[in-house]
């Protein structure tokens, strides 16, 4: 099943569902508003998923308070430091970190691989690696101001569209292709002149 979505309509919806839940300031007097704990646990949650060192892993995420929760489990006790070292984004006070550690948790995670199923145990059809990448995009300083369309058939996904750089394009390559799922990336992205 061939499943399409391009990056500005993700973005679209990124900033609508955003900016339900900002507060806005008068214009007379502007203070600082603190990310809420919705954002906070998106920004956690992308630095776990694009860390090679976390990223296999089916690691949770809570924020309440501006305080982090880290639940999961890893093989080894530097991938569960690491887990904790990449929750501490600016707007979290405390992380307490119960990733547990088990040696055969790559075992389990092959065989959930070689069976389709992505770590979460979700079954990865196109639909599922066309959201996935395109989570991946919206995240990425490297790729703002891009216009990219993700299709996805067969594994096999395509990207069309603009990047404003060079190091974007590889980025938005890279991404793609570190997707669970993905057997291959068709790269057909070009740098806009801006």
């Amino acid at each position: 099943m061939r499943s399409s979505i391009s990056l500005s309509q993700t973005l679209g919806l990124a900033l609508v569902v955003g900016s339900a839940s900002l507060a806005f300031a008068s214009p007379q007097a502007p203070t600082p508003q603190m990310p809420s704990d919705d954002v906070l646990k998106g920004r956690i949650e992308y630095r776990l998923e694009t860390s090679p060192v976390t990223d296999p892993y089916d690691l949770t995420v809570k924020v309440d308070a501006a305080s982090a929760w880290l639940s999961g489990t890893v093989a080894t006790a530097p991938q569960k430091a690491e887990a904790g070292r990449l929750a501490k984004v600016d707007g979290v006070g405390t992380v307490e970190n119960n990733i547990t550690i088990d040696k055969n948790v790559d075992r389990t995670l092959a065989e959930r691989t070689k069976a389709g199923m992505a770590k979460t145990g979700e079954v990865m059809t196109d639909g599922w690696i066309t959201t996935k990448v395109h989570w991946f995009f919206v995240g990425e300083d490297l790729l703002k101001g891009s216009d990219i369309s993700v299709d996805t058939d067969k594994h096999v996904v395509t990207l069309k569209g603009t990047v404003t750089s060079g190091a974007g394009r590889d980025r938005a390559v890279a991404l793609a292709k570190r997707t669970g799922g993905v057997h291959r990336v068709v790269n057909q992205l070009t740098i806009s002149s801006l």
